[in-house]
């Protein structure tokens, strides 16, 4: 996703083993559908990597310096292109959990409004 129109995602590495059988998936979408995303993004960085003996990846790393790896062992290359499209789509940021449903700076002294308030 682009923040001020610049997109986050820097760098995107591919990694699959050419000899297991979990990267099948994997390597049906490099001969495939990698070339087309690559045509589609050019501001991004797309890197494959042959490790042997290991489950089938992609990395990402955004320009705040953060990463997010996504396993793809025995996915479909139309399931792989969907995770690198959302590792493009995303902004990098860590997921905070909130602990309130309503959050606000300046909570209200009287609680929060709900339907069932009696008058």
């Amino acid at each position: 996703m682009a923040l001020r129109g610049v997109w986050q995602l820097q760098k995107l590495i591919v990694s699959y083993s050419d000899w297991g059988g979990s990267s099948r998936g994997i390597r049906a979408f490099m001969e495939s559908q990698l070339p087309v995303f690559k045509e589609k993004n050019l501001q991004l960085e797309v890197v494959t990597e042959l490790i042997r003996g290991q489950h089938p990846h992609l990395k990402g790393f955004y320009k705040n310096k953060n990463e997010r790896v996504i396993c793809v062992k025995n996915m479909t290359p139309e399931d792989i292109l969907l995770q690198a499209t959302r590792l493009r789509n995303a902004l990098g940021r860590k997921v905070v959990k909130l602990k309130t449903r309503h959050v606000t700076k300046h909570p209200s002294v009287q609680g929060t409004w709900t339907t069932d308030v009696k008058f």
